[in-house]
């Protein structure tokens, strides 16, 4: 019960900074024009995040090796692309659940398998905390020694805690969380640990965050002019705003809390009806290519 009130309350609460926050700039977000060459780099920006997906797919088969599981890239970059969509569902659990069962058809371990979709995400989020530790300069106005060397012991404290020794013993507590909210017959899968740290893997998911950031800054771009300085307090504003919509409870997608967390971010260093109209396009551009991603997925599958 508690946790269905959070859930509500944070989706009660985003929703209302949105719609207060279009409700304040509605007049300025009309005004936006977006000319040819606008809807050209909007076009650019969603094969940018349809390729961010792809990889991500790619990331999800390096971390399955890691596991020891030798699996087919191709084959399983189609069923992350075909999954993808489920993560609105309420919930936020179905694009695991459907990896998992995909997996195991595949005769992939049901142990490995479940640690794989646990180790995914917290290894994006691990990616995620690095940029914005390296970043965080950026969307302040001035840092001080002491906030630069707990940004440094943060970024050190996150590298450790991706040690197999602590890692295990996270992912080993998230994987029986996990199996509960799943299917039955994913109860009785064995417990799985890293023998290594798994350095390719985070190194593929700060790349697949780089795509998605591009994706965001070439949306804003084709709705206002960028200089080349601000690149870098858009990529740790749109990591934070992606993080807290990857963790907060109740945001199926993100939705809602990574729009009102890059508008509160980002609207002090842009005109805000600009960051509201990129948000929302975002939004838009993401959903369309993972849509895209899925269709061409289920296509390809029944073409071959």
């Amino acid at each position: 019960m508690i946790k269905q009130t959070l859930r509500w309350l944070i989706l009660g609460g985003t929703l209302f900074f949105l719609v207060k926050a279009f409700k304040d700039n509605w007049r300025e977000v009309a005004t936006i024009h977006i000319d040819a060459a606008g809807w050209a780099i909007l076009l650019i920006a969603t094969g940018v995040t349809l390729l961010a997906h792809t990889w991500a797919g790619w990331v999800w088969t390096w971390v399955l090796r890691e596991l020891n599981q030798p699996v087919h890239s191709f084959e399983f970059i189609q069923v992350y692309l075909k999954t993808n969509l489920a993560k609105y569902i309420p919930g936020n659990i179905w694009h695991y659940y459907g990896r998992i069962i995909a997996a195991k058809n595949a005769n992939v371990s049901p142990g490995a398998a479940t640690l794989s979709v646990v180790l995914e995400p917290l290894l994006m989020a691990a990616a995620a905390l690095i940029v914005v530790l390296l970043t965080s300069q950026f969307l302040t106005e001035k840092i001080t020694i002491i906030q630069l060397i707990l940004q440094l012991l943060g970024l050190l404290g996150v590298l450790c805690v991706l040690h197999p020794k602590f890692l295990n013993r996270a992912t080993h507590l998230l994987q029986r969380i996990k199996v509960k909210k799943s299917a039955s017959n994913t109860q009785q899968a064995v417990p799985w640990s890293l023998e290594r740290y798994p350095l390719r893997p985070l190194i593929g998911e700060l790349g697949f965050l780089g795509l998605r950031s591009a994706g965001f800054i070439l949306t804003l771009f084709a709705l206002s002019p960028l200089n080349f300085s601000q690149i870098p307090l858009l990529v740790g504003g749109f990591s934070f705003a992606w993080l807290l919509g990857l963790v907060v409870p109740g945001a199926p997608g993100g939705l809602g809390v990574f729009e009102a967390t890059a508008i509160a971010l980002l609207q002090q260093h842009f005109p805000t009806a600009v960051v509201l109209g990129a948000t929302a396009l975002y939004r838009l551009v993401s959903i369309f290519a993972e849509t895209a991603g899925a269709g061409f997925s289920w296509l390809d599958e029944r073409l071959s």
